[in-house]
């Protein structure tokens, strides 16, 4: 199964993967190395939290790697007629005018405005035109978009 992303959310996760292998886990190994030579490892809280730490930056490294081995990098080659992955969308609704980036699921982040493709809203989005309505079914209620602008 290929994951679609965005090739600035490519970047980003090759970045994060570089980061990963030559700063934080190296960090971790040494974190480790030290809480090791501190004596009794049952009782030693740092070596506990190094251990998970090198873990859970051993994982991540492994999830990024996956993601980038699966990933279809998705054409910049946007057309402003109707929203596709990788659109900027300004959207009216009841609460007023709104700006969305519609991107992959692994680079979804609701705070910084870029909502996944497979999200309620992205789902309703995709594919429509500027001044069509986009009706979301979402567990915190049903809500209507109207497509303002498309870049």
């Amino acid at each position: 199964m290929k994951i679609q992303l965005t090739q600035d959310g490519h970047d980003n996760l090759k970045l994060e993967l570089e980061e990963l292998m030559k700063i934080k886990r190296p960090a971790a190994v040494t974190r480790l190395s030290k809480a090791r030579s501190m004596g009794d490892l049952a009782e030693n809280s740092e070596y506990h939290a190094a251990k998970e730490e090198l873990a859970f930056v051993a994982g991540r490294a492994t999830e990024v790697e996956t993601i980038l081995k699966n990933a279809k990098i998705v054409s910049s080659v946007r057309t402003v007629d109707k929203i596709s992955l990788g659109s900027k969308v300004k959207v009216k609704s009841a609460n007023g005018a709104e700006e969305f980036e519609i991107v992959g699921e692994f680079e979804a982040n609701p705070i910084e405005k870029k909502l996944s493709s497979t999200s309620p809203i992205g789902l309703a989005l995709i594919g429509k035109a500027v001044g069509e309505k986009a009706e979301v079914v979402a567990p915190a209620g049903n809500k209507s978009y109207t497509v303002v602008e498309i870049k």
